[in-house]
């Protein structure tokens, strides 16, 4: 029985289809539909019903599935504990920003790539919150305030963000100066998500509204330069805005409390090696980047 055709078949159980799974590993449908068609020969028994949706485990399928997700653990780790020390090898696959990832993280993963070269390493760029389980991901770099959920985080270090508006924008409405100051504003969000400040040692939280939101720190940045509103973004996408002027902070007697940028992975009780160097390296990376994202604040 060959590791690979359990690995597959796990892709295509957890991808629900061969199409999403072949994208996940790299390969062509062909190629997933072979090695199915080789390990259900092996077993003896029929692992997926194939419907005009994608795939759908049967009973057999359902109990295999997880059968075969341990052992394709267990060949990893047994691979790392007889790999020469700093080798890796298989695949990582790792979700980053798009706001952050390709001026700031991207860097990483191809250094990773470089010294690492028998490791396949698949990023995916979008500043939405991938299912890491669901979609098949081994880890993903998270920044902002993290909500809770049953993954394991690791902090790599703060994200320090500012109000901003553009001066357009503070002429025709006038400036916060307080957070309940801000119920008489255009805020421009990612969501409904409340917004923290400082007034000394307490936080103050707020419900902002407005009728502008996207997903992506970059966008909101248009939207703010094009007068729309308030928005809160981290330094490392303003810091050039409200260097030009073209950006201005709004409401610094309060500033946001520090976020965070976190490695976020599956719950289990130890990290995949290839997880462990991607965070040290990140975190690495983070103490000698300059301000405003790097540890050098």
């Amino acid at each position: 029985m060959e590791i690979e055709d359990l690995r597959t078949f796990v892709e295509v159980a957890d991808a629900g289809g061969v199409s999403p799974a072949a994208r996940r590993l790299g390969i062509s449908k062909s190629m997933v539909s072979r090695r199915l068609i080789r390990l259900e020969a092996e077993l003896g028994v029929q692992l997926l019903a194939r419907t005009t949706r994608g795939a759908a485990l049967t009973e057999a399928g359902i109990t295999f599935r997880d059968h075969a997700a341990r052992v394709g653990a267990e060949i990893d780790a047994a691979r790392e504990t007889i790999l020469p020390s700093g080798d890796l090898r298989g695949r990582l696959r790792v979700a980053v920003p798009l706001s952050f990832g390709p001026s700031h993280f991207a860097h990483v993963l191809a250094q990773m790539a470089q010294r690492h070269p028998e490791l396949h390493i698949h990023a995916s760029y979008s500043d939405r919150f991938v299912d890491l389980i669901a979609e098949g991901f081994d880890c993903a770099i998270r920044v902002g305030y993290l909500p809770d959920s049953n993954l394991v985080a690791r902090r790599i270090g703060p994200l320090y963000g500012k109000l901003v508006a553009s001066p357009d924008y503070i002429r025709r409405h006038g400036a916060p100066e307080t957070p309940e100051d801000l119920a008489g504003h255009e805020a421009l969000m990612q969501g409904t998500e409340p917004w923290q400040f400082l007034d000394g040692d307490e936080i103050v939280t707020v419900h902002p509204r407005g009728r502008f939101k996207a997903d992506n720190a970059l966008a909101l940045a248009a939207a703010a330069l094009a007068g729309l509103g308030i928005a809160w973004i981290p330094e490392g996408v303003t810091h050039e805005y409200i260097a030009s002027g073209a950006l201005v902070p709004v409401m610094t007697r309060y500033p946001p409390p520090p976020a965070g940028i976190y490695l976020v992975r599956p719950a289990g009780p130890h990290p995949a090696r290839k997880i462990r160097v991607l965070t040290e390296m990140l975190i690495d990376c983070f103490v000698e980047a300059p301000p405003p994202l790097g540890g050098g604040r």
